[in-house]
């Protein structure tokens, strides 16, 4: 497979040099897909796309062909049954980036790394001894289901018996019990740690000759069957999420919005010194759009990337019917200049999983990740990861910015309206309640710009070629005043959360773009995030004589400045976010009145 960037100037513009150039080309012939991780079942080697039928014959193998002979590693290093579990994970996941497990040196294709392997030059404590390796880094790896321990003077260590196969990651004996025991906390999507936490303590503590077990081995196995049982959790949520994306109501949705879909049209077709020749990646492919106007833009290769399995068969004949789809079938001689889609369905964090790329291999990454209130639905995170494993350094991320902001509504921004007349009949009652509940639920509704009554506030922002994942929980403090155009004592009835993304001209040279979700813009399909306060507050923009007995934020003494604190994190559940708001109102004369902290789950 070939870069194609041959007599593009302005593309020529990013090559480091010939042989770099050369170097790239060649990681890209190296290019291929394995297919679905189900193809012909059995185990999957650590370092290859070889399977086998049991774990004898696929150490053998990889003795043989690798030159790492597991066994060897597990008596060398003294591992116990956790430690071979941490021992194939930390494999799995340096291999995932083309780096030797060994020396940790960093190749640009599987093949040049299998061809470097080599004995262990591990000395002390191994690197893959650190508990979080205790998480499987391969959903449903076959090999931790089957793996066995056998150790002579094992028993004694472990306080109980383990026979060979009994306890394994993911459906092992001590595990698999547990997990029955705590189907319901997957259903109900509770907190699943702390749950399946108290359900092993009962039941480890219940149980016959519980007081022998060692408490640090208990330790052990709770992490890896609370790990099993977490990724069960997510893997439930993300089989969900990726259903509902199955619907092709919610594409309809989303590409007819104008506002959504022009903004990544004219970031992709206006900037050709960043997408003439580029290598792009399509994070959330969908039914595709992003990809096809990369192909339009000129890009020589776009890998798209879907979870929802009929989304990316979808996009896959979207492509084939504009003829844009890459068939690696063909010979390289036959195919035409536009043949550069290739659609693998699969998460962002497990592309290496189902196809060979060069490291850090693509010159674009391009995702529409945002949900409502902007994190909801954490899509960013696989963003994030797709960045820091398959984009070249220096690469460009389309968006490459994005802000939350906020500003306080008024009466108009309920439903209190709408209730005290319904057809000249008052049902103002019904309104009330409603407002009420909203106190304790996000609403996700467009808010008129009318109904804004105070400036507008920057809650926070991101730049999405440098952030870390953790950044995406913070706590932002500001105020609130009513905006110019307010004039009286008007009432702030809660605050109203939008975003704007940014194609900027970081990367987006000729032509740099705004994707904005306002109120004061045309509305898009995400609306505006509405969080209504228990009470609404009074506020003006005049100092005023106030009582003694007057509470601040009442009529008789509006606050001239409301202030906020606001902290949004991931939620417990996958792909829910937690928002907090404390309030605090601040009359003319300094006096304040807060209300109880609010917490909504989005």
């Amino acid at each position: 497979m070939e870069c194609g960037r041959a007599g593009q100037d302005e593309a020529e513009e990013r090559l480091m040099s010939d042989e770099e150039e050369e170097e790239g080309e060649e990681g890209w012939d190296d290019w291929c897909s394995d297919g679905d991780d189900d193809a012909g079942g059995g185990l999957l080697c650590l370092f290859c796309s070889s399977r086998f039928d049991s774990e004898s014959s696929l150490f053998s193998h990889c003795g043989a062909e690798h030159r790492f002979d597991f066994h060897g590693v597990v008596r060398g290093s003294g591992l116990d049954f956790y430690g071979c579990i941490k021992l194939i994970n930390f494999v799995r996941s340096k291999v995932a980036e083309n780096k030797c497990w060994s020396c940790d040196q960093a190749f640009a294709s599987n093949s040049e790394l299998c061809s470097h392997l080599h004995a262990p030059r591990i000395e002390g404590k191994g690197p893959w001894e650190d508990d979080a390796y205790l998480k499987p880094f391969m959903e449903d790896d076959s090999l931790l289901h089957s793996l066995s321990f056998d150790d002579d003077g094992g028993d004694e260590d472990y306080g109980m018996s383990i026979e060979r196969g009994e306890c394994s990651a993911g459906n092992g004996g001590l595990a698999e019990l547990l997990e029955n025991k705590l189907g319901d906390t997957i259903e109900d999507g509770s907190d699943i740690s702390a749950r399946f936490q108290q359900g092993c303590t009962i039941d480890l503590t219940n149980g016959e000759g519980s007081e022998s077990l060692a408490q640090e081995q208990n330790d052990k196995q709770l992490k890896v069957a609370r790990a099993s049982v977490n990724a069960k959790a997510i893997k439930s949520v993300d089989d969900s999420y990726f259903g509902s994306y199955s619907s092709f109501g919610i594409h309809r949705e989303m590409l007819g919005d104008k506002i959504r879909t022009d903004a990544y049209r004219d970031a992709l077709l206006g900037n050709p010194s960043l997408m003439s020749g580029a290598t792009v990646l399509d994070v959330g492919c969908g039914t595709g759009i992003l990809s096809l106007f990369a192909a339009k833009a000129g890009a020589s290769r776009v890998v798209a990337v879907d979870g929802s399995a009929k989304m990316a068969s979808v996009a896959t004949q979207v492509a084939k019917n504009n003829g844009l789809l890459y068939d690696e079938n063909i010979q390289v001689q036959q195919k035409r200049g536009s043949q550069v889609i290739s659609i693998v369905h699969t998460k962002a964090e497990e592309l290496n999983h189902k196809i060979q790329i060069p490291q850090n291999g693509f010159d674009v990454l391009v995702s529409e990740w945002m949900g409502y209130c902007l994190l909801y639905e954490s899509m960013l995170s696989s963003v994030l990861y797709a960045r820091d494993h398959f984009l070249k350094p220096g690469g460009a991320i389309l968006p490459d910015t994005a802000t939350i902001l906020g500003a306080g509504f008024g009466r108009g921004g309920t439903s209190l309206p709408f209730w005290e007349n319904v057809y000249g009949f008052d049902m103002s009652c019904i309104g009330k309640e409603v407002t009420s509940n909203s106190a304790r639920f996000p609403v996700v509704d467009v808010v008129a710009s009318q109904d804004i009554v105070t400036e507008t506030a920057v809650l926070h922002s991101f730049d999405l070629a440098t952030m870390k994942e953790n950044e995406m929980d913070f706590t932002s403090s500001f105020e609130l005043r009513l905006s110019e155009s307010t004039s009286g004592v008007t009432r702030c009835y809660g605050i109203v959360l939008w975003f704007d993304t940014g194609f900027t001209g970081r990367f987006c040279k000729e032509n740099p773009v705004v994707l904005s979700t306002s109120p004061f813009s045309t509305p898009t399909h995400w609306s505006q995030t509405i969080f209504t306060f228990e009470e609404p507050i009074a506020m003006t923009k005049e100092e005023s004589l106030v009582g003694s007995s007057a509470s601040v934020g009442t009529d008789e003494c509006p606050a001239m400045t409301i202030r906020s604190r606001i902290s949004i994190v991931r939620a417990s559940e996958h792909r829910s976010i937690d928002i907090s708001i404390e309030t605090t109102a601040v009359s003319s004369d300094g006096r304040q009145r807060s209300w109880p902290i609010q917490i909504f789950n989005l």
